[in-house]
């Protein structure tokens, strides 16, 4: 599940013709860089939901063969990223699945086949686990400018910051859950982060920390600079 159904409003004036998933980095789509992950890990088939310029991101995905490309219709309402997979959930199956933002660049250094993704997949155990998130050190990130998320103890179990000044890990956006998980979600629009909550406190929620370098693309400035991060690593 690709969710790229955002308004993008941080990324103007780059978003005043085009959904952010279409603004470029390095010379491709963001969506294409997370499809293109997605496609390296082995995954064949992705929904991704659609509302701002919905029929220019359509159009950019018809071609797609891997993973090929499955439209959740947000156009009427925009429903925020748990409401996001509950609607999608009939275009999901029963298997487990990835849940990918498309903001997120990043350089791989995992000897882990599919990378990073692939280290996720190790990591998930559904009999322990609601979700499986993947982090990224909050040191040395581009376009993070928070004071993390997230604490993570030897057996991968994820505690929110909650009152601490600061925390080690932020979310990168991308993380493994069971598509029913969101089946007692409210209707309308709901972030996972509610969801996610109660199951930090159940002991249900899980990480791994990326090897490599992220960039979080949210605004012009950190596009620039994942640009220039990009040209480097070439």
């Amino acid at each position: 599940m690709v969710l790229a159904a955002g308004l993008g409003t941080r990324m103007r004036p780059l978003t005043d013709d085009r959904p952010k998933a279409l603004v470029e980095v390095g010379g491709k789509a963001l969506i294409d860089h997370v499809l293109d992950r997605l496609a390296e890990a082995g995954i064949e088939r992705a929904v991704v939901n659609v509302h701002w310029f919905a029929d220019r991101l359509e159009a950019h995905l018809a071609g797609r063969t891997r993973p090929a490309v499955v439209i959740s219709d947000e156009r009427a309402e925009l429903l925020e990223t748990g409401g996001g997979l509950k609607k999608a959930r009939p275009l999901l199956g029963d298997d487990p699945v990835f849940v990918a933002n498309i903001d997120s660049v990043w350089i791989d250094r995992s000897d882990t086949p599919g990378g990073a993704l692939g280290d996720l997949v190790k990591l998930w155990d559904p009999e322990r686990m609601d979700a499986a998130l993947l982090l990224a050190r909050r040191e040395g990130s581009i376009g993070f400018e928070g004071d993390g998320d997230f604490f993570l103890d030897e057996q991968g179990r994820l505690t929110f910051r909650g009152q601490a000044a600061s925390a080690p890990y932020a979310y990168m956006g991308v993380h493994i859950t069971r598509p029913d998980y969101v089946a007692d979600g409210p209707e309308g629009p709901f972030s996972l982060a509610t969801l996610w909550r109660g199951s930090a406190a159940q002991g249900r929620l899980f990480g791994c920390v990326l090897d490599g370098d992220w960039m979080h693309v949210g605004d012009p400035r950190s596009r620039d600079e994942a640009e220039a991060r990009l040209k480097v690593a070439r």
